[in-house]
Parts: C-alpha cells; structure tokens; sequence
C-alpha cells in the first residue's frame, strides 16, 4: 500500500464520519436533544471532512442558514483543493 492510497483512505473515512455526524445532528436537533458542537462540526470539515460536510448540509438541508458554514463549508474546499494542488505540484516537479 502506498502514500496516495493510505492518504485516499483517510480522507474517504474522515468524509464519510463527517456526512454522518451532520446527519445525527440533523436528527438531534429535530428531536430537541442535546447537540453536536458547531465548533465539531466545522472542524471535522477543516480536518478533511469538508466534502462529507457540504454533502450533509445539502442532503440533510443543515446547517444551510448559518453563515459561518455556508461559506465557511465551501472555502475550506477551495483552500483544501489549492492545498492539493500545491502538494502535488511540489511532490510531481522534484
């Protein structure tokens, strides 16, 4: 197993617990019950999970009102695709 498949792995794992996250609190908050922590909920995003974040907000319709996540979801996924990008430039060109 290599770098890129180790890493792929993660980012799917991190993702898909970050979908599911959102969706529990989706449910949570629909129940009244104790809460999922906004300041969790954006840095599961920021700690890979921006895809599975911006999935759950449009397939559960959470978070979508909340300025904080509806930009601040997107921008992490700009800044992680720059990040990427970079990351392969810089590994592909030495």
């Amino acid at each position: 197993m290599n770098w890129a498949q180790i890493i792929t792995g993660c980012l799917l794992l991190v993702n898909v617990v970050t979908f599911m996250i959102y969706g529990i609190d989706k449910y949570k908050a629909i129940k009244g019950k104790w809460r999922i922590p906004e300041a969790t909920l954006l840095l599961m995003a920021v700690f890979g999970g921006s895809i599975g974040a911006w999935l759950g907000m449009r397939i559960f319709h959470h978070k979508t009102m909340h300025k904080k996540f509806y930009i601040g979801v997107p921008t992490i996924i700009i800044l992680q695709i720059a990040l990427a990008v970079w990351l392969a430039y810089n590994c592909l060109t030495k």
